[in-house]
């Protein structure tokens, strides 16, 4: 499909940071679009974290992750961007006239003056419980994510993993499971020091330096886990209600990496206006790496409304640095 529109700012990603920045180009009165690859807004937090609770945004003691997208989407609304679903941007192509053409993994053709990429760690997938017969209960007691808590409200919980995901469902879990555990290949937990202090003086069993081996069941649920010990090869039986599996996520950047930006690990260079090495293209959110980045969605927020001034200003050299604030609006000031 080819769309004939030339938008002045077009934004890859429709997470929270995304979102951010299309309401925010909005008040700057940018002709706007946001291209999601999956067929909702709210990227990695609706797709994997839609009950966990986030306390690191200023002014909001703990919101759920679906609620923080639920009023960011309705936010990002505000000024009508125009939104596009289910398309992976794949190809840059820079035309004659110095405006942008982006071509998505269907064919289909964007044009633009610009480019926000707000991608978080690319295309996200979940690392897979290593083990052969674990895809069969898949859709069974065998999660990599939580959808309603009171699922798991009386049962035998483990949990394998030791990042912040797992060790978040752990303390979240706790007060309503019968018995959580965790389990974790490692001596140490790699995630916030509170949330390791609120796990280890709760009711959950820490189990350090040993791993899932292997599942026993009836091909439709787990009965039991085999848990290898890794200093001593030692494998013993546990039996369990349900298996959540929290291993991270594998990343995928499609061919963005392909376009010639400055990367380092994986991840976009930008500078303190969140410019990119590409005139025009700039960037917001985990995809970012500068000194002394804040890695948290409240960091991600102040980001966005950056790259999106530095757009505003690569179009209209002559405009003011920022947008007004919100309470002096011409759209928020009540006649």
């Amino acid at each position: 499909m080819e769309n004939k529109d030339l938008y002045d700012v077009t934004i890859i990603g429709g997470g929270p940071i995304g979102l951010f920045t299309a309401f925010y180009s909005g008040m700057r009165e940018l002709k706007t679009k946001v291209i999601e690859y999956l067929p909702q807004v709210g990227g990695k937090v609706t797709y994997f974290y839609p009950e966990k609770i986030l306390r690191d945004i200023g002014a909001i003691p703990g919101i759920s992750g679906a609620d923080l997208i639920k009023q960011l989407s309705e936010q990002a609304q505000t000024f009508d961007p125009t939104m596009v679903f289910e398309e992976r941007v794949n190809d840059l192509k820079r035309e004659d006239d110095g405006t942008y053409t982006l071509i998505s993994h269907n064919g289909n053709r964007h044009h633009t003056r610009s480019v926000i990429l707000a991608i978080g760690h690319g295309t996200l997938g979940v690392k897979k419980l290593p083990i052969e017969e674990a895809l069969q209960y898949e859709g069974g007691n065998l999660h990599y994510s939580v959808d309603r808590l009171e699922y798991f409200s009386g049962k035998h919980v483990l949990i394998s993993g030791g990042g912040d995901s797992a060790v978040d469902w752990a303390n979240m879990l706790e007060p309503l499971a019968k018995k959580v555990m965790i389990v974790h290949r490692r001596e140490a937990f790699s995630c916030h020091e509170n949330s390791v202090t609120e796990m280890t003086n709760s009711s959950t069993k820490i189990r350090c330096l040993c791993y899932v081996s292997g599942l026993i069941g009836d091909g439709n649920r787990i009965e039991k886990v085999r848990l290898t010990h890794v200093d001593t090869g030692k494998i013993e039986e546990l039996e369990i209600d349900e298996l959540l599996v929290n291993h991270g996520f594998d990343l995928d950047l499609g061919g963005i990496k392909e376009w010639g930006l400055n990367m380092i690990d994986g991840k976009v260079v930008t500078d303190g206006k969140m410019e990119t090495s590409i005139p025009g293209i700039f960037a917001a959110g985990d995809i970012v790496t500068y000194p002394n980045r804040l890695s948290l969605i409240a960091g991600g927020l102040a980001e966005g409304p950056k790259a999106l001034n530095s757009a505003k200003a690569y179009l209209d050299p002559e405009a003011e640095a920022m947008a007004m604030y919100s309470t002096h609006h011409k759209d928020f000031v009540e006649v």
